[in-house]
């Protein structure tokens, strides 16, 4: 019996790269395909971490010792070119294409086991060594075929699960290949779609079938969800309860086709680890293809970090000759026409979620992108967002009976706007202040004619039937009602930081009637209704609001012209 060997020069395997495969999905990836290719049903998985072992088990085809010579250990053997585009008897389109994947499965052991056997075939198996073809790599001697050690068949075949199939043992996982089984699982969970398009295909793991309810978390904290053309073939989607309607989106290509859908807060992204998250991945004929395609078309939006999804183009992977993929199997030739176009299309869609992400997160009481200015202002975006943190202490963990909690969202709006007016007020008027003690102008005691000569700038004001008082008798006024308010209250503490200060009890206009009653201008006159109105906590009309944003626009640009302040430029 000739023994098994592998049929390349060693000197071009190692530059080929066992290292070739960085990604634990796309190694894990090349013995699922392989199952998938072979037909299988079921394929097993025993994962053990601690002892550094993992064991591949399907119910495919299976492989004679003539097909382990000529199939497996051939590098370069495309089954495509021998068997077509689809399997014989399931019709399942073929993984598998330029036969150099099975590198992958050397690069995460010290040792990898395999063993097959065809129906009414005998096992075969061949143990590959990797300390073995090191040292025969350092000899140099670039031979064309390595010889190859026969398996111990008695040892392994009692691992197979029927009268066919194939057995992969990796012995000694690297370290950096070892995962917690729960990681495994999640893997599995998501970058496996096959039952998608064969429900006969399932994937156990340590005797536990692998579902969707393994990304149940995951769904419960994703907050929306954008169906591409019409997506329904996977019960993943059911799984998520959006807080709206799942929303529509179309594109020219009707190949596309998935889910992008946006979870509560980034961090729910990172299932597998804190350094780990999931995003926008491309699957191919139910395998995933390349990891986060965003990143073709990066935007630097806020959006973008909260997004994952699934978007599948079986059509990238068709009939013709043209292989789209990369040698390392982890992504698609980024320069290919097709995906070009492809890509084209899904940014496309991309924008429109991010748009829409804004408005849907606002409604539904999250934090939205500071930057997208398209909608609302970038200083209400931030005064939102201090509200619903501010509003954390008024809403109870679980729920307000007395409907409080809707009350409180539906404040959210009139609080961004008089917040960010009340630090537009807090500002104006603590400039001029600083303006008018700068210059000298502070008030002073009020004198009456009869007493200085003097005129007194109190007089009786015919429209609102009252004596309008002067600068100084106002914040005299002021002062008074404060020194009452903190009789009453029984305190004698200092409130304001200084309560002599006659200033402090001034607003814009009497301010701007001290510095210069020029710089007042008639459109400024609604301002102090306005002001008062905010600082007692109203909730504004929505005329109330344009105004005071007009008068506010005007007052900016006068106070800004006082203290010398040029104008910003637009961006």
């Amino acid at each position: 019996m000739q023994p098994l060997r592998f049929e390349i020069s060693l000197t071009v395997l190692n530059h080929l790269g066992r290292n070739l495969y960085r990604s634990f999905a796309t190694i894990l990836g090349e013995a699922i395909s392989n199952a998938w290719d072979a037909e299988a049903e079921n394929v097993h998985i025993t994962y053990n971490p601690e002892e550094r072992y993992m064991c591949i088990i399907d119910d495919g085809f299976g492989m004679s010792r003539n097909d382990l010579q000529e199939k497996f250990l051939k590098i370069g053997y495309s089954k495509r070119d021998k068997l077509g585009l689809l399997s014989p008897n399931k019709k399942r389109h073929h993984i598998g294409r330029k036969g150099i994947g099975k590198l992958a499965l050397l690069s995460c052991a010290e040792q990898v086991v395999v063993l097959s056997k065809t129906v009414g075939g005998e096992w075969s198996g061949v143990i590959i060594d990797n300390s073995e073809i090191d040292q025969e790599i350092k000899k140099g001697s670039g031979v064309a075929s390595y010889e190859l050690k026969d398996a111990d068949s008695s040892v392994y075949r009692k691992l197979c699960i029927g009268e066919k199939g194939t057995v992969i043992c990796f012995n000694g996982l690297k370290e950096e290949r070892s995962h917690t089984e729960e990681f495994l699982k999640k893997i599995i969970a998501l970058y496996f779609r096959f039952s998608l398009i064969d429900p006969e295909f399932k994937i156990f793991l340590n005797d536990k079938k692998v579902t969707i309810d393994t990304l149940s978390k995951l769904a419960e904290k994703t907050q929306f969800i954008w169906n591409i053309n019409d997506y329904k073939s996977d019960p993943y989607l059911a799984m998520i309860k959006p807080a709206c309607d799942t929303i529509a989106l179309s594109t020219d290509s009707q190949e596309i086709h998935g889910f992008i859908a946006s979870v509560k807060k980034p961090m729910d992204r990172n299932i597998f680890g804190a350094k780990e998250r999931i995003g926008v991945d491309l699957f191919v004929n139910g395998r995933m293809r390349e990891l986060d395609i965003l990143k073709h078309s990066p935007s630097s939006q806020v959006p973008e970090e909260y997004l994952y999804g699934q978007i599948h183009i079986d059509s990238l992977d068709d009939d013709s000759e043209t292989d789209r993929f990369t040698s390392s199997r982890e992504g698609v030739q980024i320069d290919d026409p097709t995906y070009k176009k492809y890509l084209g299309e899904i940014k496309s869609l991309v924008s429109k979620i991010m748009d829409q992400w804004d408005d849907l997160r606002d409604k539904y009481g999250g934090d939205g992108d500071p930057d997208n200015t398209k909608r609302e202002s970038s200083k209400i975006k931030k005064a939102k967002s201090l509200y619903r943190e501010v509003a954390k202490d008024y809403v109870s963990e679980s729920g307000n009976e007395g409907g409080n909690d809707e009350f409180i969202k539906d404040l959210a709006s009139d609080a961004a706007f008089n917040s960010s007016s009340y630090v537009q007020c807090f500002i104006s008027e603590n400039l001029l202040r600083k303006h008018i003690e700068d210059n000298g102008l502070t008030p002073t005691t009020c004198l009456n004619a009869d007493q200085s000569g003097k005129t007194c700038t109190n007089r009786y004001d015919p429209k609102i039937g009252q004596i309008s008082l002067c600068e100084h008798c106002k914040g005299e006024k002021g002062k008074q009602s404060l020194i009452q308010q903190k009789s009453e209250a029984s305190t004698s503490i200092q409130i304001r930081s200084a309560e002599d200060n006659l200033l402090m009890y001034l607003d814009y206009i009497d301010l701007a009637e001290l510095i210069n009653n020029k710089i007042l201008k008639e459109e400024d006159k609604p301002y102090r209704p306005l002001r008062n109105s905010v600082m007692h906590t109203s909730r504004l009309t929505e005329e109330a609001k344009t105004k005071l944003t007009s008068v506010f626009h005007n007052i900016v640009a006068t106070v800004k012209q006082l203290i010398g302040v040029s104008p910003r430029k637009s961006p």
